[in-house]
């Protein structure tokens, strides 16, 4: 399968660091803010002119709605002002979630007024940005990851709105906001560019499995498409999805996202010796493209701890595969970049990013991780080994 045209991309570099925003209630109900948490607020200007060496010129970061909007209908966009004269001042692009696993108090996705808040924001938002920058390409994502959140505060009781057996509800009334939300961004700004962002995941069933096992192995595997489908249109119509709102369709992608149905069973994905059941990244990719014809990008990955090396040369290889078959891949996000806590276990921090956090300093400081620095040079090599000449590209290293 080849892509006989080339697809220019609206990004500043193939390589992007994300920062995480998440503003969610944890599963003990309290609020996290995640930006000051780590630093980010404070340290803005040092994280991004730290971005020079590896030519990192795009990044995702969000604006926190339920920092946005402490009174309903009322909006304080100063601290994404302040984020922006950063990105203005060191030249980075800047890819904003609008709504990242938090909500206002006053709101869940069950809440009937749900959509129509979030479709507000987004008017609010586009207003707010053409007020300051009023020639940029604006890329946003309106909702990030409905699928992982929808589990997590529909099924796992991990937020809100704490609900147990509800997943498919919660997913719903997220996706009816997204879809009015998109619209309110397009009615607002037609040149607006959209990035979904999913897990993209491989569930397999157990080995020697029964015909029932591997039906309902493959209709988990399968339900990871659910939300996009739905922005699509191709599922519940009644919401009012088009293909037209797939623009730049994004997958997030872990150590942890391919498992046995059914158990907390991994698939390791440097064993010694391979379980027959794990899929190469390309695989996932080039099936996730075939589904929707889209340019994509892997918008989140990483690793924690020692592996994190081994984990970059990983995706890089795989990222290089799919560039070489001249699929329109067009970035890889490092998130985080800067390592974050648990969100729910605050002390516990991940040391899963480009930079690790030095506690006993203020900000908190951060260390770069060499052997992580090194092996993303290499990667970003490998990567532009890749890429046809005739590709309009971004800066690939």
């Amino acid at each position: 399968m080849k892509v006989t045209t080339p697809v220019a991309s609206p990004f500043r570099s193939f390589w992007w660091g994300g920062y995480e925003c998440t503003d969610q209630l944890n599963c003990f109900g309290h609020r996290v803010d995640f930006l000051p948490l780590t630093g980010h607020l404070q340290l803005i200007d040092e994280d991004y002119t730290a971005l020079n060496p590896f030519n990192v010129r795009t990044v995702r970061e969000g604006i926190r709605w339920a920092q946005i909007e402490k009174t309903p209908y009322h909006y304080d966009f100063s601290t994404v002002k302040t984020m922006l004269d950063a990105g203005q001042r060191h030249g980075i692009q800047q890819v904003w979630d609008l709504c990242h696993f938090g909500y206002p108090d006053d709101l869940t996705p069950l809440h009937p007024l749900f959509a129509r808040r979030f479709a507000a924001l987004c008017r609010a938002f586009v207003d707010f940005y053409r007020s300051v920058r009023p020639d940029d390409v604006l890329i946003v994502t309106p909702i990030n990851e409905v699928s992982f959140i929808s589990w997590l505060g529909g099924d796992a009781r991990g937020t809100s709105p704490y609900c147990h057996h509800q997943g498919w509800d919660v997913k719903y009334g997220l996706m009816r906001a997204y879809i009015e939300g998109a619209n309110a961004l397009r009615e607002a700004d037609p040149s607006i560019r959209m990035l979904s962002t999913e897990p993209l995941v491989h569930i397999v069933p157990p080995l020697h499995a029964t015909p029932r096992e591997r039906r309902w192995a493959r209709e988990a595997h399968d339900n990871q498409f659910q939300a996009t489908d739905i922005l699509a249109g191709r599922k519940c119509p009644e919401l009012g999805g088009r293909e037209d709102l797939l623009d730049i369709v994004g997958f997030n992608y872990y150590y942890d996202n391919q498992w046995q149905n059914g158990t907390p069973h991994k698939l390791g994905w440097n064993d010694q010796v391979p379980d027959p059941r794990w899929v190469p990244l390309r695989n996932l990719l080039r099936s996730a493209y075939k589904r929707y014809r889209r340019p994509f990008a892997l918008t989140e990955t990483s690793h924690p701890g020692i592996d994190r090396p081994v984990w970059l040369r990983m995706i890089a290889e795989e990222c290089a595969a799919i560039l070489r078959e001249g699929l329109p891949l067009q970035g890889i996000c490092l998130y985080p970049i800067v390592d974050r806590p648990d969100w729910d276990h605050l002390d516990q921090w991940h040391r899963s990013g480009l930079w690790d956090a030095d506690l006993s300093q203020p900000g908190p400081a951060r260390v770069l991780h060499q052997p992580s620095a090194e092996a993303l040079l290499q990667a970003q090599a490998v990567i532009t080994q890749a890429v046809p000449v005739r590709q309009p590209r971004a800066i690939l290293v």
